[in-house]
């Protein structure tokens, strides 16, 4: 077994209806599959033959998908990305993390100013393309970076690469984080970089996360723990603070992602690769594009066959998510509160089998324990991995 890999890969924001809980969040009828399935016509039939439709309710596919499937609901309160990568890790956040939905407290900024050494613009809730569109002129008059926020539980510091360097802005980033404790301990500090003429900015990829680090035992420690190998494809690393971590690899867009997936899987002889696809989630979920967000489905779709090629006989496939990201949905442009789809595949293991409701993603975490034969008792979760193993699997 210790020769063996999982892939587990988290399509960042792509959700498969709303939780139960979704009005308390404003995202009732919420569902990013569905919505983008109906909205645009996008037709996907590599995921439709890993059980997309069975999923989703819908008629027609394939009678017997080539994965098993089901559908994870979110035990945590919240709906952000540290939330639901903590809980596939096995981590449930009881308490959701603040926000600050009228911009941050005076004191903080104060606090916030006095250690950088200089003014801020903005301090609102805003919409990452909107507020550098709105501000980033008086950003290149001043100087002064700008500070934003969302309905998730993060402090946003944006700011021009020709203005203030990629160095200054992850140092003044790492002070915010500093002072972000406590009553203020937001789950991400993000600096934005972007570049370009007003009003045609754009955003660059080397966004960088400082997040709170995981604050109890994950899956990935249990791996370390027994020596096997995590690598993580981009930016897993930042969420989980490099704890359980072996190497990290960054990447630039989805498709660099895939491509670097499969790369580590040449590359690595046994353990997990867990890598993140952002850009439905920052490049067309939050910017409510669902034309934009079927398109990037559509390429997954077409890397699917690459991705099982790839695969040794007794190696792990898991596709899922972390949180919705509804483009269809208008009356506000965050995350959206939503179940996750749950797509298993092995060459040599059960196909076709339906995995159910699961009652938290944490049963990801638990399988790749139980593959690689991991006790951890007081890790949240239930093992699926013997409902899809064959009597000769893994033998």
């Amino acid at each position: 077994m210790m020769n063996k890999k999982v892939v587990l890969i988290v399509l960042d924001g792509v959700g498969a209806g709303a939780m139960e809980d979704a009005a308390e969040y404003k995202d009732e009828g919420a569902n990013t599959l569905l919505n983008t399935l109906k909205a645009t016509g996008v037709e996907l039939p590599n995921l439709v033959s890993f059980g997309l439709f069975k999923i989703l309710g819908l008629e027609g596919g394939p009678f017997s998908p080539l994965a098993c499937y089901g559908v994870l609901e979110e035990k945590s309160k919240g709906k952000d990305t540290s939330a639901g990568h903590f809980e596939l890790m096995g981590l449930i956040t009881n308490i959701p993390a603040p926000t600050f939905p009228q911009g941050f407290p005076c004191e903080l900024i104060e606090e916030f100013e006095s250690r950088i050494g200089g003014k801020t613009l903005g301090n609102v809730p805003a919409s990452g393309t909107e507020i550098i569109k709105r501000l980033g002129r008086e950003h290149e008059e001043t100087g002064y970076p700008i500070v934003y926020t969302s309905a998730d539980s993060v402090f946003q510091i944006a700011a021009h690469e020709n203005i203030i360097t990629l160095d200054e802005l992850y140092r003044i980033s790492k002070i915010a984080r500093e002072i972000l404790k406590g009553e203020w301990a937001v789950e991400r500090v993000i600096a934005r970089p972007f570049i370009g003429r007003y009003p045609d900015y754009v955003r660059t990829p080397r966004r960088k996360d400082f997040a709170l680090p995981p604050p109890g035992k994950t899956a990935l420690d249990y791996l370390a723990e027994a020596s096997v190998p995590v690598w993580v494809v981009g930016k897993i690393g930042d969420i989980f603070s490099m704890r359980g971590i072996s190497k990290e690899i960054r990447t630039k867009t989805n498709r660099d992602g895939k491509e670097k997936i499969l790369d580590s899987l040449k590359a690595l002889d046994k353990g997990v690769i867990f890598a993140n696809l952002n850009d439905f989630d920052t490049l067309y979920g939050h910017r409510r594009n669902p034309q934009l967000f079927s398109q990037a489905l559509k390429e997954f779709d077409d890397f699917l066959p690459r991705l099982k090629e790839a695969l040794g006989g007794d190696d792990l496939l898991i596709l899922t998510a972390d949180h919705g990201c509804d483009p269809t949905l208008t009356r506000h442009t965050d995350h959206t509160r939503e179940k996750v789809p749950l797509m298993v595949y092995s060459p040599s293991m059960v196909r076709g089998r339906g995995l159910g409701v699961r009652e938290t993603f944490a049963d990801v975490g638990k399988s790749i324990l139980d593959y690689f034969s991991i006790s951890a008792k007081g890790l949240e979760g239930e093992s699926f991995l013997s409902a899809i193993i064959s009597n000769n699997s893994l033998n």
